[in-house]
């Protein structure tokens, strides 16, 4: 089972394979054979549990670039040593997926894949593996931040070797309301015409102040039960930095748990040191990072990827701002009070949000009212959507 990074940005293991040849301050020309690009990286794992089945394809590009691209038309089977067979359907750029496997857990499987260009590749036959319950997620503070650890226990003592990934997600308000917005001449000089609220009943707009956003993890998190007499684990997963907007209002985790081989452990645990270190040149190199994945066409090219069959076990928990008396997030914000007229808006405010009236004559006309020159103070979707989750409370 291998890593793919939070919001699917970059793919850790294929960069990996790029990164090896570069130094974290000058490019070093090995003068690598020109197969070493187009390398097919293969992410994800075959779940034997509840939940769907994702399958990452890229190929590596130049030497000189990072980038991965997608390996799109090839065609994905789960497969049995009993012969049963799983299609995983194509749903572009690279992702391969069957929302529901109905595996035999007596059964080995393994993941069969023909490119476009008609090569077969495929993983080693593998067991399915029994994860582990997630017991619980605890969290203290840390250094002034707040660190997240996970708590599971095998009593059969078998499991020995973990994979965790996260999404985090949290809450986010504005510093300010808004019900205000300029007018502007969008035609001609774009200089601003009129004030106006936002809406016919003057009230905030709310769209603007609360927002979400989550975050998928962007590390390989690993733990080993191997040297302890029980396979009892307590690890940490994440930390929060001190005064993080994360905890700003109410923060969740979305923990999900693996149970993994020792073999794709030590794969993990060379990608992890690639990653961490920005693969210098003094890195494993490739063929030492290859993992359980071949090609048949050709026994001799080289394939990234660890391929498993086990369950993924899951738990959520919040973390409330008023559990973290003292928590001290401070956005960096500040408003003006503009006179509302066109001249004192030109010479002082045309480049600043309105927010909210700060005071109005006998009419309920707008005298002066507030404007900050951040926008991200009064409209929270630079930093999130307005789209509250289905799990929040």
């Amino acid at each position: 089972m291998t890593m793919r990074t939070g919001n699917c940005i970059k793919m850790i293991v294929g960069c990996a394979v790029m990164l090896c040849f570069y130094s974290c301050k000058e490019i070093y020309d090995p003068h690598i054979d020109a197969k070493t690009t187009g390398t097919l990286v293969v992410e994800g794992f075959i779940n034997s549990s509840q939940g769907p089945t994702t399958i990452h394809l890229s190929r590596s590009s130049s030497l000189e670039d990072t980038k991965l691209d997608p390996e799109s038309n090839a065609q994905a089977n789960v497969e049995g040593d009993d012969g049963s067979s799983f299609t995983l359907f194509n749903n572009g750029d690279g992702i391969y997926t069957n929302s529901q496997l109905a595996l035999n857990n007596s059964v080995k499987y393994r993941l069969h894949i023909k490119a476009a260009d008609g090569k077969e590749y495929a993983s080693d036959y593998a067991p399915v593996k029994f994860t582990p319950l997630i017991d619980s997620i605890t969290w203290q503070r840390e250094n002034d931040g707040l660190r997240i650890y996970t708590n599971a226990n095998d009593p059969q003592n078998g499991t020995k070797y973990y994979q965790w990934k996260y999404e985090e997600t949290w809450e986010i308000h504005s510093a300010y309301y808004t019900s205000l917005k300029y007018l502007r001449d969008t035609i001609r000089t774009n200089d601003v015409t009129a004030l106006v609220f936002r809406q016919p009943d003057k009230n905030p707009d709310t769209t603007l102040y609360k927002c979400w956003n989550t975050l998928n993890s962007s590390t390989i998190i690993l733990g080993s039960t191997e040297k302890l007499t029980s396979d009892l684990v307590y690890l940490p997963v994440q930390y929060i930095e001190p005064q993080s907007e994360k905890l700003s209002v109410l923060y969740s985790i979305n923990l999900r748990q693996y149970a993994i081989s020792k073999d794709n452990y030590g794969f993990l645990q060379k990608m992890k040191k690639n990653t961490e270190q920005l693969g210098t040149i003094f890195d494993p190199q490739p063929s030492e990072i290859s993992g359980n994945m071949h090609c048949l066409t050709d026994p001799n090219e080289l394939v990234v990827g660890f391929i498993e069959v086990t369950q993924e076990q899951v738990k959520r928990i919040f973390i409330y701002n008023s559990q973290v008396p003292g928590w001290g997030y401070l956005p960096d914000c500040a408003q003006a009070i503009i006179d509302n007229n066109l001249d004192s808006i030109k010479r002082h405010a045309s480049d600043l949000y309105p927010t909210l009236p700060f005071s109005t004559n006998a009419f309920g006309a707008i005298v002066k009212f507030y404007a900050t020159p951040d926008k991200n103070c009064m409209d929270c979707t630079f930093r999130g959507v307005h789209q509250r989750p289905d799990f929040w409370p």
